[in-house]
This record gives C-alpha cells, structure tokens and sequence, in this order.
C-alpha cells in the first residue's frame, strides 16, 4: 500500500509542476559544511565524482519524489561525516597512525552466500566488521559520547524499518537491522566512487565514469574510515565483505598488500535472477520507472566481465594462493561450520572453541543463512537461459560450478 502512495504523490507532484530543481554539488556541499560548522573534506576532488553521479542520477535514472529527498539525504550525511571524520584527524592525529594488518575481503559473484559467510565469521569476536550503523553514523554525537547506551543503532533500525515498508520484499531477499555487518560500498560511498549507486539506481554514465577512473581513491579512503573505527573501538581482524569488490581487486591490492581474499563460487543461472530481482527491489522506492529488462542485460554483462576477471585472476595466481581462498556455494550451505573451520585453517587462524560454539550456533539457528525461497525466472529479466550458459561457461568450468 505505501509504495502506491509513494507512486500517487509522484502523480501530484508532476501535476503541479514541482518536480524541483536538479539536485547541485555545490549546494549540498554548503549544506553539509553549514550543518556541521566544518569546511575541510579532507578528499581531493570531491566535487568531480558528485558532479558526475547528480548528473547520471537527473539524466537517467528518473527520480521519484522519494528518491530526490533521499538523495539529497545520503548526499549531506556522507559529506557531513567527511566533514567531521577530517576534524577528529586533526584533533587526534594518532587516528591515521593504525594500521590495517592482513585484512580479508570477502567476494564473488553476488547471491551466493557470502553475506551468511561474512555473518558467521562476525561471530567470532577476534574478528571486526563493519556495522550497518556505524557506516550512516561512524562518529557519536556529543549525546553519543556520553556514557550511555549509544542510540545510533536504534536509530537505524528506525530508517530500516521505513525503507523495508516502501521495499516489502526486501526483508526476504537480504535481511538486515542496525548491527549486521554491512558491505564495504557504503564506505566508498562517502567519497562518491562507489558501486553501491550503480545498484539502488540506473546511473549507467557513472558507472563508466567510475570504471575508467578506477579504485583506489576509493579504497584509499576505506583504509582512513577503518583506522577511525579501529583508533575508537580497538583493534581486530578485520573482516570485510562486497561481491563488488571484484571489480577493483587491482585497487585493493595496491591499498592493501598483505590482504587475503575469501572467493565464493556458485552457478551462475542460479545467481543472476536473484541479483536481478534484489536490484529491481532496491530501485523501485527511488524511481518512477523500473525496466526490468534493462535490469538484466546491466546483471548479465555486468558479471560476465566480473566472473571473467575472477578466471583471469586465478589463472595469474593474483593474488598468490596463501593469500586466496576459494569457496563454492553448495558445499558452503551443505556444510557451514566445516567451511569456516576450512578458511581458518588455510590462512593460518586459530579458530578458538568459544568461537566455534558461536559459529555452529548461529548456522544452526539459520538454515540456508535465513533467506526466503524466491522463484524468479531468467526471462522475467529478459535473459535467456542457454545465451546465459555459453556466456558463464569459462567460469563454471574453471570453478566447477
């Protein structure tokens, strides 16, 4: 019932000719410095990825009212936390002294596990992730500071349970509140080269900007968002999760040298209707027009070029294999505790028994990781399933799967 409401005030707003002016870099960037009472982003060249992305978001990817405010929100909050992150900097510089030591990023194609696979490996506490909360509200306001219950995390959950009430499919198809570890895109985000827009919008123009620009300014400022999170709540293991993450594994690795990657493989005809379907889902609340079948040829060509990437990596052995670990998704869900217990062992980690009580609970507790059984079709995206198949076959056979 409410994403028809959403639909009707578009109807109202286009009626009355208040569609709005286009959203502007520099007024949202005056917004966030007005807000916050601060003026250094503490990021070269913010302006040019903003610009690129409001301009892709006006010419293509037909705003609802909903979307525009939206936008406009994410736009103040990342600049505004850039604003206070290169604050805390200045006054701490210890911050930027941490150091990120042997991370791992968890990757793959999309829908094939690795958010259970990032959610058991949270349950060990010598592992860190990133907190969906931590990532809208990474500093606490002065009443955050006190020694209280911190309220950012029941403030998201408040914003999680409106957007699953405009998204009502969501909760099924990727389950979520305040404290799950959350993908590293919304961290990249907060400097405007992020993947993550790609997603929840159609934005083709700046997804090309973004490919030819490249990553590692990105990933850059990742490595400052963790040493922040890191100087405040101590050090760990770190634990990091994005099947975007494919295509910048160059990035990551110059970012990152000593970092190990957790690959997870599943058949491709059984992952794409699934990220089809999640990116329609995504979509819907901020846009006035949803094609799904230009939904599945972005799905389709977009991870035939990462599944090829994941072949060529493996052939040239980049990165080395003890600093590599491949996953296929049945033997994953067939055997979760195993599959953890396996990671551990191939990077050299002691897995505790109070850790492998937690992991063997949790897995238990979520048969198939706690996702809904969802049917959708290959050509209710407009894919065609043996087109599909010749397309993915170099990497279904390298991977077996």
């Amino acid at each position: 019932m409410i994403p028809e409401a959403v639909r009707a005030v578009d109807r109202v707003v286009d009626s009355l000719g208040l569609s709005g002016a286009p959203l502007s870099a520099a007024e949202l960037i005056q917004s966030a410095r007005r807000s916050v009472g601060l003026a250094d982003f503490g990021v070269p060249s913010l302006e040019d990825p903003l610009e690129v992305l409001l301009r892709s978001y006006e010419r293509e990817a037909s705003l609802s009212v909903f979307g525009r405010l939206a936008a406009r929100w994410d736009a103040v909050r990342f600049l505004s936390n850039l604003l206070i992150l290169r604050e805390m900097e200045k006054r701490v510089p210890a911050i930027l002294d941490q150091s990120i030591d042997r991370p791992i990023f968890i990757t793959g194609l999309p829908r094939t596990g690795t958010t259970f696979l990032h959610n058991l490996l949270a349950q060990d506490h010598s592992n860190r992730v990133v907190r969906v909360w931590e990532t809208i509200y990474p500093i606490p306001g002065q009443d955050d500071a006190a020694p209280r219950p911190d309220r950012r995390p029941r403030q998201v959950d408040r914003q999680l349970a409106i957007f699953r009430k405009l998204a009502p499919e969501l909760g099924s198809l990727y389950p979520m509140t305040a404290h799950s570890p959350q993908e590293c895109t919304e961290i990249t985000a907060h400097v405007f080269r992020s993947l993550r827009f790609d997603t929840t919008h159609a934005v083709p123009t700046y997804r090309r900007w973004l490919d030819d620009a490249g990553h590692v300014a990105a990933y850059q400022f990742h490595k400052r968002f963790l040493k922040h999170l890191q100087y405040r709540n101590g050090r760990g293991r770190w634990v990091l999760k994005c099947p975007d993450h494919v295509f910048a594994l160059d990035a990551i690795r110059e970012v990152y040298p000593d970092a190990r990657f957790i690959f997870v493989h599943r058949n491709p005809l059984e992952v794409l209707p699934s990220v089809a379907r999640l990116t329609d889902v995504l979509r819907r609340p901020f846009t006035r027009r949803v094609d799904r079948f230009e939904i599945g040829r972005q799905v389709g060509e977009r991870w035939a070029e990462g599944a090829a990437t994941l072949v060529r990596m493996a052939q040239e052995a980049r990165p080395g294999p003890d600093q590599v670990f491949h996953l296929k998704f049945r033997n994953f869900v067939r055997a979760p505790f195993e599959s953890i217990a396996a990671i551990y062992r191939h990077f050299g980690v002691t897995f505790s028994p109070e850790a492998a009580e937690r992991v063997q609970r949790f897995a238990a507790e979520r048969p198939d990781g706690g996702y809904g059984r969802h049917r959708t079709r290959l050509d209710e995206y407009g894919l065609d399933r043996q087109a599909e198949r010749r397309g993915y076959r170099d990497y279904a056979a390298y991977f077996g799967v």
